[in-house]
């Protein structure tokens, strides 16, 4: 059974918008389920500092032994932090998604995007764990 923490959105591509104390501002990353069914996350390729995303647009990749996918943005903005300790360790996409796995702060443009989201339950039915 898949984590899928409350609290959060949920986009139908496997990435998660995660509230953060900052007004408007997200953490973003793949969720439980995908870094799972993606096997051990060996590099990500994530966007810069100041680029900016329409939402469902592609916004890095990540390799994992498996595969190589697409990372699409839930909402559009523009990213205002990467997180660098996954150059290092690609791994805490795997070990930790919802925490130290995050990929990108970013800094939504509209917030109404927010509706066309899932939320936890919703998640939970999308993946068939419900």
């Amino acid at each position: 059974m898949s984590d899928v923490p409350a609290g959060l959105f949920y986009s139908e591509e496997h990435e998660y918008l995660k509230p953060t104390d900052d007004d408007g501002v997200y953490l973003v990353g793949i969720t439980d389920y995908a870094q799972g069914e993606l096997g051990d996350v060996v590099f990500l390729e994530l966007p810069s500092e100041g680029d900016s995303f329409g939402a469902g647009d592609v916004f890095g990749t990540i390799e994992a032994v498996k595969a190589v996918s697409d990372l699409y943005a839930p909402v559009g903005g523009e990213v205002v932090e990467v997180n660098t300790d996954l150059d290092d360790d690609p791994a805490l996409v795997n070990s930790d998604p919802y925490g130290d796995g995050w990929m990108v702060r970013l800094k939504i443009s509209d917030e109404s995007e927010l509706e066309d989201l899932l939320d936890d339950s919703g998640y939970t039915k999308l993946i068939g764990e419900d």
